[in-house]
């Protein structure tokens, strides 16, 4: 709820239109409002502070002029518009400014095969998801939102990765160096933009649509490993028009690697957007070509 009061420097009431009447005493005088908005604490509730101030100067019924003086934004942005609530996971009730978008960093130091895996599907996926570099956001499934699996149940990113990850997936061989590797999708089970989401615009029936790559030794010689196209069923690697991919990555790279996402911290709800950065990677030009890892730091 909000209340409003208008008053002049004095500190005397100016009227809800802090309207100046011709005798006013002063030849320069100030007008100042409040507004105080409280939220009831429970839910989730967006408040508006957005402004306008505009104003009218009347000498007589016909000599009159209006003044502009501005506006915080356009109505459909709402830069203003602070968010609270009380659903975030161990967290105090809070708000944020959603208009806002933020950006999650990826530790391609130590995360290199799953940088690379991310890397490439932003470039090629056809809404190149969460990138920055095409102005794509990721949009997170959050703990409110209204998509149920089949049983009844809240959608979690649970219910996306099985259908990524699901049956038609199998590990293909790799240099025993490698070491334990599991199925990694991207877009990320935990967005909108995951094949799996039954409302992203990426669904696939199985992630057997999807791009399949994987790690390994880069057979050259060296010690150097890589990403790879996995021409198992598809004989020349990804088309580049996949809308999602699935990779063997190293376990721990793909357990760990997105498992610091702040989205509590960040006071993230169902459908923030949000980018993603691969900082030892972003010197890549091309999928054409291969591109070397660059240690940050």
């Amino acid at each position: 709820m909000g209340f409003s009061r208008g008053a002049d420097d004095q500190n005397n009431p100016a009227g809800s239109q802090a309207y100046w009447e011709a005798d006013d005493a002063s030849l320069q005088s100030g007008r100042w409002g409040t507004i105080q908005t409280t939220w009831s604490g429970a839910g989730k509730e967006s408040i508006d502070l957005g402004w306008a101030v505009t104003a009218t100067v009347d000498a007589s019924s016909t000599a009159f002029a209006t003044a502009d003086f501005g506006t915080s934004g356009i109505n459909e942005v709402r830069e203003l518009a602070p968010r609270c609530d009380d659903i975030v996971k161990g967290s105090a009730p809070g708000c944020v400014l959603p208009y806002f978008k933020t950006e999650w960093t990826l530790d391609t130091n130590r995360y290199s095969a799953a940088g690379a895996y991310y890397w490439y599907l932003q470039q090629v996926m056809p809404d190149h998801a969460g990138s920055k570099r095409w102005d794509s956001l990721m949009h997170y499934l959050g703990p409110d939102t209204l998509v149920k699996n089949s049983v009844g149940g809240t959608w979690t990113s649970d219910n996306s990765r099985t259908r990524v990850c699901d049956s038609t997936w199998s590990v293909h061989p790799s240099d025993a160096s490698v070491g334990s590797v599991d199925c990694d999708e991207y877009a990320m089970a935990s967005t909108h933009e995951s094949g799996g989401y039954p409302k992203s615009v990426n669904l696939v029936t199985s992630g057997s649509k999807c791009a399949q790559l994987l790690t390994d030794k880069m057979g050259d010689g060296s010690a150097n490993f890589g990403l790879l196209a996995d021409t198992r069923t598809a004989t020349n690697g990804p088309s580049g028009t996949e809308r999602c991919g699935r990779a063997a990555i190293p376990s721990v790279q793909n357990q760990q690697a997105f498992t610091g996402f702040p989205a509590p911290s960040w006071r993230m709800l169902d459908g923030d957007g949000f980018f993603v950065t691969l900082p030892g990677f972003e010197h890549c030009t091309s999928t054409t070509t291969t591109c070397t890892w660059v240690k940050i730091g």
